[in-house]
């Protein structure tokens, strides 16, 4: 059997192939009243498909640790109890399939407030549902960007709160594994990297300090998730910055640093921290970052960007340069991309009852 349609465990969750769904906003949610930031019927019907179409695991996109920390009005958010509600009726389904449901825990900073990607994606105000960013120092991400609030060590330690609450309602709305956003310039990675943080206290500076928010929510959401559940964590391995910003080099040292904190496995990206960067772009792109990762830490990886076919994705596997490929815009194009991929590879994946007259 092709290693894709291998089952992966990790601490008692097992996986049943290596085809995973990454996060993807689907900026559908409504942006205020008391459904705000709750999944709708949208939101069911866009898992569904890809659960019934063989995914092994879908991770449910950036949802946010408080409206604040929303990109747009328009995401989904854990700050209540709502909005735990709504998502066990996506966590049953997936599971019902045979796939596992995880859960993107969220805070985007300084990238905040801002309208939907097909309405031209612009920072909004008040007037539009918006409010003002936050971030770890007053640097506005680009010319449209609003300059953010600079912030506060007690702000910070409220956020890393937010994030331990939002881990306690993902389990209780049955997800089986988190992943906390530390890429694409979110809050997080802004506190990662030199080129968004100017910080001069313990939060800025040297890299123990511009890593230490990152690890103070990592450790208070493994605190909340269970010992036998995975926590993941999602990176943008390099800023694309030459001589600046966070490099893969830093990657490298701060998986083994995640690894050790409990993360049990590492979602590697790259960029988004700085608008005028230049990516270099092309089928699997950012694969060389995972496979470092892989081949000199202990941690275990999943590769994303532009992994398009079946043999492809398999030949990542076999080269031991991941442990699992994330399909991204494959995924919106093909929502049965992994049945067709094991048809291809001679692989199984599960399929609903209703359409094995399509088998």
């Amino acid at each position: 059997m092709s290693t894709l349609f291998e089952p992966y465990t990790l601490r008692d969750v097992t996986i049943p192939n290596r085809v995973w769904m990454p996060p993807m906003c689907q900026y559908s949610a409504a942006p205020e009243g008391p459904g705000a930031g709750a999944p709708v019927d949208w939101h069911f019907a866009h898992y569904a498909a890809r659960a019934a179409g063989g995914t092994g695991l879908i991770v449910v996109e950036a949802t946010a640790v408080s409206p604040e920390g929303r990109i747009s009005p328009y995401d989904l958010g854990i700050w209540n109890d709502t909005q735990v509600e709504a998502f066990r009726r996506i966590t049953r389904f997936l599971v019902s399939q045979g796939t596992v449901p995880a859960i993107q825990l969220a805070h985007a900073g300084r990238k905040a407030s801002t309208d939907r990607p097909w309405k031209g994606g612009a920072p909004v105000g008040p007037q539009a549902h918006g409010w003002q960013p936050v971030a770890p120092s007053p640097l506005a991400f680009d010319e449209r960007h609003p300059v953010p609030d600079e912030l506060t060590v007690d702000r910070i330690q409220e956020i890393v709160g937010q994030f331990r609450a939002a881990a306690r309602r993902a389990l209780a709305a049955g997800f089986e594994i988190a992943e906390i956003h530390g890429a694409h310039g979110y809050l997080i990675n802004e506190f990662l990297s030199p080129h968004s943080n100017h910080r001069t206290d313990a939060y800025g500076g040297s890299y123990e300090n511009r890593t230490r928010f990152a690890l103070e929510v990592v450790d208070a959401v493994r605190e909340e998730w269970p010992d036998d559940k995975p926590l993941f964590f999602r990176i943008s391995a390099t800023d694309w910055l030459e001589g600046s910003g966070w490099t893969a080099d830093d990657t490298v040292r701060f998986a083994t640093e995640l690894h050790a904190h409990g993360i049990d496995l590492l979602d590697v990206s790259t960029g988004g921290n700085a608008s005028g960067a230049r990516i270099p772009t092309g089928p699997g792109y950012q694969v060389p970052f995972a496979a470092r990762v892989r081949n000199e830490t202990p941690m275990p990886v999943a590769a994303v960007g532009l992994i398009t076919d079946a043999e492809q994705a398999q030949k990542i596997l076999a080269n031991g340069e991941a442990d699992a490929v994330l399909l991204g815009r494959e995924l919106l194009r093909n929502p049965s991309w992994a049945r067709h991929a094991a048809r291809e590879l001679g692989g199984e994946v599960h399929v609903p009852d209703q359409y094995h007259r399509s088998v």
